[in-house]
């Protein structure tokens, strides 16, 4: 292959290769790391791909599942906060916060999901995108992991995945069994949950937005799911119930006076920049909320609190239309 079209090529898979790295990761961090370190290996190994023997996407898909499968080796294994454990009460401290490694990390819609999808199949990439499953996925050893994304997200034959991980047809099929029986295990219960293009969720976003703006808990509250979860990470603090939520949200030392929410998209959920005037009036960034919404109603609510290490990722991703009285950061 001559190396312009190579490069095009490779190009190309970048948005679809790091979906993938993603959901082996749980990070948009490492993601991104995993894709650079495969593109760079693809284009100075570029003399052994032979076009006969397979396509270009499963050669640097065989690359990149390499990779991953390298990178988790380490026994962490990243979770949500509402998996971490009981709730804590409502006035109880945030604790110390946990390494960023502990987390499954948001990541941007547009450095995942692919542009040129169906809408069938962009259906499915923003379900495997969700935080819960991505929390899920990361239960699974290394090697069923990449076998149940690679089958059951992508889409990819049984002899295609045997022949990428050197494994017999029988072999993928076992372990792919055993993933989807322990994912059946996991809390995954998707609800009624609703698209972007919905009239009913546009309107609890918009209700959402104008009661956060108001400062109005009591409407904030009217719009949680009865067993709604609220959690911030770094810290494993969390809580569960719609009446717990009400406590923190009307405790003053959590106070949002003066804060704004600007909307992006995340995981495949609805999501807002959080962000707060400093001293000389300028917003910045302070978090970045993802709702998981079911029905009509707020069923979580994960407001991650470390947004200068997030803004710059999904600044790259084009994923931050910033007003003009925001300053970056």
């Amino acid at each position: 292959m001559r190396e312009a079209s190579l490069d095009v090529g490779l190009e190309s898979l970048r948005t679809e290769l790091t979906g993938y790295c993603y959901r082996m990761l749980g990070s948009g961090f490492e993601a991104e790391d995993a894709v650079q370190e495969t593109l760079t290996r693809a284009w100075r190994s570029r003399e052994r791909y032979d076009d006969q023997r397979g396509s270009l996407r499963t050669w640097v898909y065989r690359i990149a599942t390499n990779i991953c499968l390298d990178m988790l080796r380490s026994p962490q294994r990243r979770a949500r906060a509402i998996d971490l454990g009981d709730p804590a009460a409502s006035g109880a401290d945030l604790g110390p916060p946990l390494p960023e490694r502990h987390w499954v990390q948001p990541v941007p819609d547009a450095l995942v999901l692919p542009t040129h999808a169906g809408p069938e199949e962009t259906a499915l990439r923003r379900e495997t995108v969700r935080l819960a499953l991505v929390a899920a996925l990361q239960r699974l050893p290394a090697r069923q992991r990449a076998v149940l994304i690679l089958r059951d997200v992508l889409c990819w034959r049984a002899e295609e995945v045997a022949d990428l991980l050197d494994a017999s047809v029988a072999a993928v099929n076992s372990a792919l069994q055993r993933a989807r029986a322990t994912l059946r295990a996991a809390d995954l219960t998707a609800g009624d949950v609703l698209r972007p293009t919905d009239a009913a969720q546009r309107d609890l976003l918009a209700r959402y937005c104008d009661a956060f703006a108001r400062h109005d808990v009591t409407a904030l509250v009217a719009l949680l799911h009865e067993d709604a979860t609220m959690s911030m990470p770094p810290f494993a603090w969390r809580l569960r119930g719609r009446d717990r939520i009400a406590e923190a949200w009307r405790d003053p030392r959590g106070g949002c006076a003066g804060a704004r929410l600007t909307p992006t998209a995340a995981n495949g959920t609805p999501a807002f920049w959080q962000t707060r005037p400093g001293p000389d009036g300028r917003h910045t960034p302070f978090a970045l909320v993802l709702l998981d919404l079911a029905g009509d109603r707020i069923r979580g609510v994960v407001t991650y609190l470390d947004a200068d290490r997030l803004w710059p990722l999904f600044l790259r991703a084009g994923a931050v239309p910033v007003p003009p009285e925001v300053a970056r950061t």
